[in-house]
């Protein structure tokens, strides 16, 4: 990949400040003009992301404050994938967690994508289910919000009003509705 045009060449990495969330680092590149500095590289944890659709053509998301955007809006279920967990496991734990609906029968994979390339590192798997059982209340008492089960009709109106939060919520559903017109 260093042969191709526009390559930039990495020569380490520094870190400069790490835990369970996020690490940053200090990474000697060169870009393809030639020069050479520290640029400053974010890394985020895996997340995996449950996208749980029902048979009425409804995705299962919980309407939630996220106070670093301070913006009020739909999110799908999701969280950091743990240390010696799979992606999907995951998914399907936090679901389960956050709303009180466990997903059925086998999810599957339905895209990968990294949201802020240039400058931060942040792997997203996302995973359908169609079909969940309510098992009972949420359990994950920092999640807190509504839980609904929000009609796929509504997902452009909603991404217009900027009532969908993230990108693992909005490239889930735009991919999954693109996906079904293929």
């Amino acid at each position: 990949m260093a042969e191709e045009r526009g390559a930039w060449q990495t020569f380490g990495e520094r870190l400069v400040y790490d835990n369970r969330w996020v690490r940053l680092g200090l990474t000697d590149v060169q870009a393809p003009n030639g020069e050479r500095w520290e640029y400053h590289v974010v890394h985020l944890a895996r997340i995996a992301i449950a996208l749980v659709i029902n048979d009425r053509d409804e995705a299962l998301m919980l309407w939630r404050y996220r106070f670093a955007t301070r913006q009020w809006g739909y999110e799908l279920l999701g969280g950091l994938v743990d240390d010696g967990e799979d992606s999907a496991g995951t998914a399907a734990r936090e679901a389960a967690e956050e709303s009180g609906w466990k997903p059925t029968g086998e999810g599957e994979h339905l895209v990968s994508f990294e949201p802020l390339p240039g400058q931060v590192t942040a792997p997203v798997d996302v995973h359908v289910w169609h079909g969940a059982e309510h098992i009972g209340d949420p359990t994950d008492t920092e999640e807190v919000g509504t839980v609904e089960w929000v009609p796929l009709s509504r997902v452009n109106e909603l991404a217009r009003r900027q009532e969908l939060l993230g990108s693992g919520t909005l490239v889930a559903l735009l991919y999954y509705l693109n996906s079904r017109r293929a």
